[in-house]
């Protein structure tokens, strides 16, 4: 099996509204898009501004809206305030509404979208990743089987069953950030995910290695299993508003110490404060196109198959027509 490759657009919900949020998702259809990805949040990065619309009903209206995109998650976590058998009820949904097209990404979460509502501490980082890999076998039965009973550590059902589900199963992608993450999703996922800007040994020496090390022992090609990665990228002719786009999204640059435990979208707005200057650093910014091309090259040439751009700016729509005129038949001819 040979991976075609696909090249998306990532609905930021914590920036935009859900109204907005759909009409950029097919314009993204329309400028040739093959993805749409959205994110799963409760509380987004920032209070000023901030939005945080429900991922699962919005995935409804983009299936509705809709013809040829794949549509799917980047990332739901499936294991704190949602319970996996309601992860799994809500993506059978969409993908009866979009046959063919539809995946769930995962991922181990965050707290400030869990604690929230869980009102409980946050745990280490070998809990989430237990309750991750148990929210996905109990995910996989409820597509697979009908009346389920599942007796985890953290999830149970008795006798529960899915009445309307896809035929074939929902493609499952699991987001990871060190090696145990992308064993998981080697083993048990149907595709990686992974975010652009943290150093190549990280993507080449790291979690692609791990991955493909784990289809293997587990009996499949490596070359089956997707490998989506977000691509952080503020791309246009004018170098200085490229560079001010960046500063929405401040927090990505701060370090992970400065984030855990950070809850309240105030407080993580006024510590991203501190790194505005420093925004640029998580996204490939460019207003050149073979320049651009030549600083997203080492992504495909370390694997990736599925590039899902961020577009950082207020301006999404003027973003995604740059991109789709100078960028992605440069790309599509490349690969």
């Amino acid at each position: 099996m040979f991976l075609m490759l696909t090249l998306g657009y990532k609905a930021s919900a914590e920036q935009f509204g859900p109204r907005e949020l759909l009409d950029f998702a097919i314009l993204a259809e329309e400028l040739g898009f093959d993805s749409v990805v959205v994110s799963d949040h409760f509380h987004p990065w920032r209070d000023t501004g901030g939005h945080a619309p429900f991922s699962f009903a919005w995935l409804g209206a983009v299936a509705a809206r809709t013809k040829r995109i794949r549509i799917g998650t980047s990332v739901v976590t499936p294991s704190f305030r949602y319970h996996p058998a309601i992860v799994a009820q809500a993506m059978a949904t969409v993908a009866l509404l979009a046959p063919g097209r539809v995946f769930l990404g995962v991922g181990s979460g965050e707290s400030m979208n869990e604690t929230p509502l869980t009102v409980s501490a946050w745990p280490e980082p070998g809990e989430r990743l237990r309750r991750l890999r148990e929210a996905v076998r109990l995910i996989k039965r409820m597509w697979s089987e009908d009346y389920v009973t599942f007796e985890g550590k953290y999830f149970q059902t008795r006798e529960a069953k899915l009445f309307d589900k896809p035929a074939q199963p929902i493609p499952i992608l699991i987001a990871a950030g060190g090696p145990q993450a992308a064993a998981f999703a080697g083993k048990e996922g149907d595709g990686i995910i992974v975010t652009s800007g943290k150093g190549a040994e990280l993507y080449r020496d790291t979690l692609l290695p791990a991955m493909e090390k784990a289809a293997r022992e587990a009996g499949k090609g490596p070359a089956t299993i997707e490998r989506l990665i977000e691509m952080k990228v503020s791309y246009d002719t004018d170098r200085s508003r490229a560079m001010e786009d960046t500063k929405e999204w401040a927090a990505l640059a701060l370090p992970a110490e400065d984030k855990v435990g950070v809850e309240d979208p105030r407080e993580m707005e006024r510590r991203a404060k501190a790194a505005a200057d420093r925004a640029h650093t998580r996204f490939i910014v460019s207003t050149d196109a073979a320049e651009h091309l030549e600083k997203i090259a080492p992504y495909l040439e370390w694997g990736f198959t599925h590039l899902v751009f961020h577009f950082p700016g207020r301006d999404q729509e003027r973003a995604m027509r740059l991109y789709a005129k100078e960028v992605l038949p440069r790309l599509r001819s490349r690969a």
